[in-house]
């Protein structure tokens, strides 16, 4: 099963029901080398799922002491499946390690995603 960090809205009970259809069991972890910020979202279904027309995102930056705290969750493949539905063309999933060692995947700014 896979891992899934998540540092905005799918942290949120309300967006885990609407997504998942469950609320999601996970633990504390940071992710290094990526700065946050916020992204203005326009897509109906994913504002009322949110409650909010603007969701956290994360940008590469290469700098180890750039750190986003959030959480890991580990997931079924269909689950991550239903994670890409919900995210906007705005965020890219990629692999990435954890500041505890953990192998996940985490959805990131598309426009300045690493080449991994």
């Amino acid at each position: 099963m896979p891992f899934l960090f998540s540092y905005g809205t799918l942290q949120q009970e309300d967006v885990q029901l609407a997504t998942f259809g469950r609320r999601l069991a996970g633990r504390p972890d940071q992710l290094e080398n990526f700065e946050q910020s916020l992204v203005l979202i326009e897509d109906e279904d994913v504002i009322a799922k949110s409650g909010k027309t603007q969701h956290p995102i994360v940008k590469f930056t290469g700098l180890r002491s750039d750190r986003i705290d959030g959480t890991v969750f580990e997931i079924a493949d269909v689950e991550l499946a239903a994670a890409d539905e919900y995210e906007v063309a705005a965020y890219k999933r990629i692999a990435v390690v954890l500041a505890s060692g953990l192998d996940a995947w985490v959805y990131v700014d598309a426009r300045y995603a690493p080449d991994r």
